[in-house]
Protein backbone atom coordinates (compact mmCIF):
# COMPACT_ATOMS: atom_id res chain seq x y z
CA UNK A 1 0.00 0.00 0.00
CA UNK A 2 0.96 3.40 -1.13
CA UNK A 3 1.41 6.19 1.64
CA UNK A 4 -0.20 9.24 0.64
CA UNK A 5 1.16 12.17 1.95
CA UNK A 6 -0.86 15.08 2.36
CA UNK A 7 0.74 19.23 2.30
CA UNK A 8 -1.05 21.36 4.44
CA UNK A 9 -0.56 24.84 6.47
CA UNK A 10 3.75 25.95 6.28
CA UNK A 11 4.63 22.75 5.15
CA UNK A 12 7.40 23.17 2.44
CA UNK A 13 6.70 20.37 0.26
CA UNK A 14 10.16 20.41 -1.91
CA UNK A 15 12.57 21.09 0.95
CA UNK A 16 15.51 19.16 0.38
CA UNK A 17 14.88 18.76 -3.21
CA UNK A 18 17.82 19.38 -5.82
CA UNK A 19 15.12 20.81 -8.07
CA UNK A 20 12.80 23.89 -7.81
CA UNK A 21 9.54 23.34 -6.95
CA UNK A 22 8.13 24.32 -10.50
CA UNK A 23 10.56 21.78 -12.26
CA UNK A 24 8.56 19.13 -10.35
CA UNK A 25 5.35 20.28 -10.32
CA UNK A 26 5.82 20.62 -14.21
CA UNK A 27 7.34 17.18 -14.86
CA UNK A 28 4.57 15.51 -12.95
CA UNK A 29 1.36 17.04 -14.61
CA UNK A 30 3.58 16.13 -17.63
CA UNK A 31 2.81 12.99 -16.48
CA UNK A 32 -0.21 12.93 -15.55
CA UNK A 33 -1.90 15.48 -18.12
CA UNK A 34 -0.66 13.98 -21.01
CA UNK A 35 0.25 10.81 -22.77
CA UNK A 36 3.92 11.16 -21.77
CA UNK A 37 6.56 8.53 -20.68
CA UNK A 38 9.28 9.35 -18.13
CA UNK A 39 11.77 8.86 -20.66
CA UNK A 40 9.93 11.72 -22.83
CA UNK A 41 9.39 13.72 -19.81
CA UNK A 42 13.64 13.10 -19.42
CA UNK A 43 14.33 14.20 -23.00
CA UNK A 44 11.79 17.02 -23.03
CA UNK A 45 13.91 18.32 -19.43
CA UNK A 46 17.05 18.03 -21.19
CA UNK A 47 16.21 20.19 -24.18
CA UNK A 48 15.58 22.71 -21.55
CA UNK A 49 19.09 22.30 -19.73
CA UNK A 50 18.40 19.62 -16.72
CA UNK A 51 19.45 16.78 -16.42
CA UNK A 52 17.24 14.34 -14.71
CA UNK A 53 16.71 10.71 -14.29
CA UNK A 54 13.62 9.44 -15.43
CA UNK A 55 13.66 7.44 -12.45
CA UNK A 56 13.86 10.28 -10.32
CA UNK A 57 10.64 11.80 -12.43
CA UNK A 58 8.91 8.68 -10.94
CA UNK A 59 9.29 8.93 -7.98
CA UNK A 60 8.26 12.84 -7.92
CA UNK A 61 4.95 11.46 -9.20
CA UNK A 62 4.71 8.60 -6.82
CA UNK A 63 4.90 11.32 -4.05
CA UNK A 64 3.32 14.34 -5.42
CA UNK A 65 1.04 13.45 -8.36
CA UNK A 66 -2.14 12.17 -5.64
CA UNK A 67 -1.51 15.42 -4.03
CA UNK A 68 -1.78 17.35 -7.03
CA UNK A 69 -4.85 14.98 -8.11
CA UNK A 70 -6.69 16.10 -5.13
CA UNK A 71 -6.04 19.74 -5.56
CA UNK A 72 -7.14 19.99 -9.17
CA UNK A 73 -10.27 18.11 -8.63
CA UNK A 74 -11.35 19.98 -5.37
CA UNK A 75 -10.25 23.22 -7.54
CA UNK A 76 -12.73 21.66 -10.46
CA UNK A 77 -15.63 21.43 -7.87
CA UNK A 78 -15.17 24.56 -6.72
CA UNK A 79 -15.54 25.79 -10.62
CA UNK A 80 -18.81 23.79 -11.95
Amino acid sequence: MIKIKRFRGNEEPFKWKHFEGEVILWLVRGYGGYALSYKDLQEMAAERGLSVNCSTIYRWVQEYGPELENRIKINFKKDV
